[in-house]
């Protein structure tokens, strides 16, 4: 496989996860990075990650301060749009991919052309690596398109996508730089374009204590609001989207979490 792939992966404080999200990805074709660093009191370990990743380039930039997740992420897509690549990945530190992730992603892109995004399912482990449920997302576009009123349909770390959208939807939006910019990025997206997941686990995507969709939970809620309204017009989904995000903004993410293991 000759097409051209970069991972973009904003990283704070946990250069830990950063080296093992990296080790994990076990490709058959060359794949560059990009890792912009958003001002960590814990920088990445340039010298060991070139070392254990031999597959490709691996490019690092730094921020002399926390600016926020999506501008870090921005921060990646700005080296994506001054280079040639024909596809971009996301991965955050600490999550694992599976082997030939990126392969089957690519493969199904070229194979179905009118597709410009496809993420897949993932299974959401803690920081000890044990199972807490499993994120099954629609694999159509026009259940995605609709139940993009509920959460985002993607799961923001498996996602591969043609870099051409970004012609489109250049980046993500910096109202939202702390909290559920991947959200309003991809609601653009799927208005734009075609999108898809895969029906198959691809990654293993790791809650933590620390990450942004436990600490800064209440604002990732609310901003998902902000988002919803943004893109409101009358339906049963923006409607029922609306009054669920209402519901869960008053209960926390170990609530959820709990629930969630309760159902599957």
């Amino acid at each position: 496989m000759n097409n051209k792939l970069i991972i973009t992966i904003p990283h704070y404080n946990n250069p830990k996860g950063l080296l093992n999200t990296i080790c994990s990805i076990d490709e058959s074709f060359p794949i560059d990075i990009i890792i912009v660093d958003d001002g960590s009191q814990h920088k990445p370990d340039e010298n060991k990650i070139k070392e254990e990743y031999q597959n490709g380039l691996a490019v690092f930039d730094y921020f002399d301060q926390n600016y926020g997740v999506g501008i870090a992420a921005n921060k990646c897509l700005e080296f994506v749009k001054k280079n040639s690549y024909k596809y971009v990945a996301r991965l955050d530190a600490g999550d694992i991919c599976y082997k030939n992730k990126f392969y089957k992603q690519i493969a199904f892109l070229e194979k179905n052309p009118e597709i410009k995004l496809v993420g897949s399912w993932a299974r959401v482990v803690d920081s000890n690596g044990n199972h807490l449920h499993t994120i099954k997302h629609p694999t159509e576009n026009n259940i995605i398109k609709n139940q993009m009123y509920l959460n985002s349909m993607f799961v923001n770390p498996t996602v591969v996508f043609h870099s051409s959208i970004l012609a489109k939807v250049s980046e993500y939006p910096e109202k939202y730089k702390f909290a559920a910019q991947d959200y309003a990025f991809f609601f653009q997206v799927i208005k734009h374009f075609k999108c898809a997941n895969l029906p198959e686990i691809l990654l293993d995507y790791v809650s933590e204590e620390q990450s942004i969709s436990t600490k800064k939970r209440k604002l990732q809620v609310k901003n998902r609001i902000k988002i919803i309204l943004e893109n409101f017009k009358p339906g049963f989904y923006p409607i029922y989207g609306l009054m669920r995000s209402v519901f869960l903004y008053f209960f926390s993410r170990k609530t959820t979490t709990i629930i969630k293991s309760k159902l599957q």
